[in-house]
């Protein structure tokens, strides 16, 4: 039985979905900094993150709980529902017991908040992603 294992020769390709264009390309700037690390897209607003994420299949959605057209929580419930093994990493503003149940319920892998992301963010993508 072959399983995919990823290599350290391989990237973690992640897709950003937030609704603050400064912000996502900031994500992306600190992401560029690791070269274990790929990009493949940036999405503005729910309904182009689903989008995005069934076309590309990235390693790991980072995903903002709160975006215009659809939510995060919504955007992650339909990724899911249409590819069970995505993994998305929400991000948000808030770190409160209510938000984290909600992502965990809409089925993110896990959860960041934005003022922990410059300390925590590759961290938390590399593990869920080369799982």
């Amino acid at each position: 039985m072959e399983a995919a294992v990823h290599t350290r020769a391989q990237r973690c390709t992640v897709l950003i979905a937030d609704d603050h264009r400064m912000f996502a390309e900031a994500l992306q700037a600190i992401l560029a900094t690791d070269d274990r690390i790929e990009v493949v897209g940036l999405a503005g607003d729910g309904a182009e993150a689903v989008r995005m994420a069934i076309n590309t299949r990235p390693d790991v959605i980072l995903m903002d709980i709160s975006m215009p057209v659809m939510d995060g929580l919504q955007a992650t419930k339909q990724i899911r529902t249409q590819w069970p093994t995505a993994c998305v990493l929400m991000l948000t503003g808030s770190n409160s017991r209510f938000d984290v149940d909600r992502a965990r319920e809409a089925g993110a892998a896990g959860y960041v908040t934005k003022e922990r992301i410059a300390a925590e963010l590759i961290d938390a993508i590399l593990e869920i992603g080369m799982r």
